[in-house]
């Protein structure tokens, strides 16, 4: 989110950093690890997203409900995370999801060693497996307190990185993998917000697939509003609603008189279930 509002500076700082090549896998089978019985029926939508740093007020929220956005990214927590929330509340998530409002709860966990800039929080290989729990206890508890029920998806924000790094990105899908199992023995679905050159490749480029998120969100700032258009992985990866994709930063919109800086996505994924 243009940062992934951790701060502008890192993400433009970091973002031209290589991958690997991407191999086939995932969809939303991969989203549970428990019976499908034991899972809410998972809440989708399909349409244009928007994501901004501070969650806007009430007011600004129900100006904003004009027909062009429906759903709105909101960070529930993080040690990385960049802004602080004012209006993020348990009794704001009723008010814009009882608006009409789709929420989709985004968590800035721990960032790797090999990224460049800093963050208050970084893994390494020897503690990446322990964070990644630790980080997905702390976001099902923020989630569950603005109650974003579960089922609800969690999205892991991982900022670009020298995924060329092996010992780095190793670490990286360690963590990645202890956060999605705690999620996942919480019932809360998986997520993963990155990069198409660094962050959001990785994930998609690992050949074991055991315990990486069953959504992914792609950072691709060419404008397209599409899931599958511009789809730079397998053709077979991430189907069946489990796709987002953040295609413009930095727009300066007014709506019913409030003015935001915002990003757009093309949304077609989990959002929270509330309510």
């Amino acid at each position: 989110m243009s940062s992934h509002r951790q701060s502008k500076r890192r993400r433009y700082l970091t973002w031209g950093v290589a991958g690997a090549a991407v191999v086939a896998g995932a969809g939303i089978a991969a989203q549970t690890s428990m019976a499908a019985t034991a899972w809410p029926a998972q809440k989708t939508f399909t349409g244009r997203a928007f994501d901004t740093c501070t969650a806007p007020s009430l007011a600004a929220m129900k100006a904003w409900k004009t027909g062009f956005y429906g759903a709105a990214a909101v960070y529930i927590g993080g040690k990385n995370r960049g802004c602080a929330q004012p209006n993020l509340t348990a009794p704001w998530v009723k008010s814009v999801s009882a608006a009409g409002w789709k929420l989709i709860p985004l968590y800035v966990g721990a960032q790797p060693s090999c990224q460049t800039g800093s963050s208050p929080e970084k893994l390494t290989p020897a503690t990446a497996a322990s964070l990644g729990t630790t980080d997905a206890k702390d976001a099902v508890a923020k989630a569950g307190a603005l109650g974003m029920k579960a089922g609800s998806p969690i999205y892991l924000d991982m900022e670009p990185y020298d995924v060329a790094n092996k010992t780095c990105n190793d670490a990286v899908l360690t963590y990645v993998r202890a956060f999605t199992r705690e999620l996942r023995a919480k019932t809360y679905r998986a997520g993963y917000y990155g990069f198409t050159s660094s962050s959001a490749k990785a994930v998609a480029a690992a050949t074991d697939r055991t315990d990486l998120p069953g959504n992914l969100w792609y950072a691709l700032w060419n404008g397209k509003n599409t899931t599958t258009g511009d789809w730079p992985f397998g053709k077979d990866q991430y189907t069946g609603h489990s796709r987002g994709h953040q295609y413009l930063v930095n727009s300066k919109e007014t709506r019913g008189g409030h003015t935001l800086t915002v990003d757009r996505d093309a949304w077609d994924a989990p959002v929270a279930i509330t309510g």
